[in-house]
């Protein structure tokens, strides 16, 4: 067997997190190829090095000062070294930093610098390979992943290493310019590299000891899902779930390989299995509950709208000529509403219903603000009986008004529509009716 492994910025923060890191890779032969972060808090209130390198970049493109900044990335980098201890020196590394910020080398170049001198001190430490991500994960023109270049040449370049470590978060163009990824992108390198040698398994070590059935900041001790399946997992990812970078997802699934989420601090606990398909039942009903703030409705309503051809295209039609995408669009015989995120809209709302009026000739046009969309995804939901019933009960207990509720076709979610105000007492509501009353 061969494992990928990819360790998140809290743990790679401090010489003592990657002393734990070390131990991991090292009792387990089979994890060769490494993906790291860069470093991330070392204590509440601490700053992030990529938030510190976005700011001493900020002051470099300002024509300002930034030696003080860059020494203090220095050092925290320096810290970790002395603490592994280490016969290595940064200096050829930040002289070349220090002068590319000089040039102008651009945002995405100072972020994934941070993942770049964490990789080399980490390949330092295990005696693994460093291999810069630049030389091997590549980006088009237009700033699109080249997913096939990108697999053939990681490809060739890892099965002539025994161990190696890939910086995540970044690649290049093909003229070596540097292109990141989103924040949090280091879980797709993970994902492509793991493609790329075609992995047994993905882990992906973090701070939590697995995918959580709801946010530890509403729900207090919430379970661990055991086995969720990509699907499940895409679908909460996309409604807020943080754990995992929900692109992570695509090259693994293309190759059916499992992504076990694990904890750095915790290392005896299984974690979550994250799988194409399983056999195994959940534990509860529910796989996941998840949630965003910030939406607003345009209820859009005319009579006979139904048998009106071409009628809702015409409508979605006034949000693309505004570059607005829409999130869920339940409808009626009569009605039609259109859910959309709220700052993307507001300034552009006159638009947007200027453009419904001139297209669509509605009846009546209202808008309603800040509401929230919550997301109940389960396998389980779709061999029981009553879940939406369920699902009422417990919002309607807990004084919680419904604003819509959508069902996908799949019969793996149900989405929900609440008011802002009401989004973390509903999501209590739901985990309590789905998971506590289970117990």
């Amino acid at each position: 067997m061969r494992k990928v492994v990819k360790f998140g910025g809290s743990s790679l923060a401090s010489a003592e997190q990657f002393i734990k890191v070390g131990n991991i890779i090292r009792a387990d032969r089979e994890r060769v190829f490494v993906v790291p972060s860069a470093p991330g808090k070392r204590f509440d209130g601490d700053t992030k090095v990529t938030d510190m390198l976005y700011a001493c970049y900020a002051l470099a493109e300002s024509g300002v000062d930034f030696g003080d900044e860059l020494n203090a990335i220095k050092e925290r980098y320096q810290e970790i070294i002395d603490g592994l201890h280490l016969e290595l020196t940064l200096d050829a590394e930040f002289e070349t930093i220090k002068r590319n910020f000089e040039e102008k080398a651009g945002k995405n170049y100072a972020a994934s610098r941070g993942e770049y001198l964490n990789g080399i001190i980490m390949a330092n430490y295990l005696g693994y390979e460093f291999i810069d991500a630049a030389e091997v994960i590549f980006f088009g023109e237009n700033g699109e992943f080249d997913a096939a270049l990108t697999d053939q040449v990681l490809s060739d370049r890892l099965a002539k290493c025994r161990g190696a470590v890939i910086p995540g978060f970044y690649g290049a163009y093909a003229d070596g310019r540097v292109k990141t990824f989103s924040r949090g992108g280091s879980d797709v390198t993970g994902s492509i590299v793991a493609k790329a040698v075609r992995a047994d398994v993905y882990e992906n070590w973090t701070d939590v000891s697995g995918v959580l059935i709801a946010d530890p900041r509403v729900v207090e001790n919430p379970e661990v899902i055991d086995t969720i399946t990509y699907r499940e997992l895409r679908e909460l990812s996309y409604m807020g779930f943080t754990v995992l970078h929900e692109d992570a997802i695509f090259p693994v699934r293309q190759r059916g390989i499992p992504i076990n989420i694990r904890n750095t601090n915790c290392p005896e606990d299984s974690g979550t299995w994250i799988v194409g398909s399983t056999c195994q039942k959940s534990k509860y009903i529910i796989t996941g509950i998840a949630g965003k703030k910030g939406f607003c409705a345009i209820n859009i309503e005319k009579d006979m709208m139904n048998a009106e051809i071409g009628f809702g295209r015409r409508v979605l039609q006034s949000f693309e000529e505004n570059g607005i995408s829409f999130e869920h669009v339940p409808s009626g015989i009569d009605t039609m509403t259109v859910f959309v995120h709220q700052d993307e809209f507001m300034h552009k709302e006159q638009k947007v219903v200027a453009g419904l009026h001139r297209l669509a000739s509605p009846d009546s046009i209202d808008i309603e603000s800040d509401l929230a969309l919550i997301a109940v995804v389960g396998r389980g939901m779709k061999s029981t009986r009553g879940t939406a019933a369920r699902i009422f009960a417990a919002l309607a207990h807990a004084n919680v008004n419904v604003k819509m509720i959508d069902q996908g076709s799949s019969e793996l979610n149900v989405i929900i529509g609440v008011r802002d105000e009401d989004f973390e007492t509903a999501i209590r509501a739901l985990y309590d009716i789905f998971v506590i009353a289970q117990l």
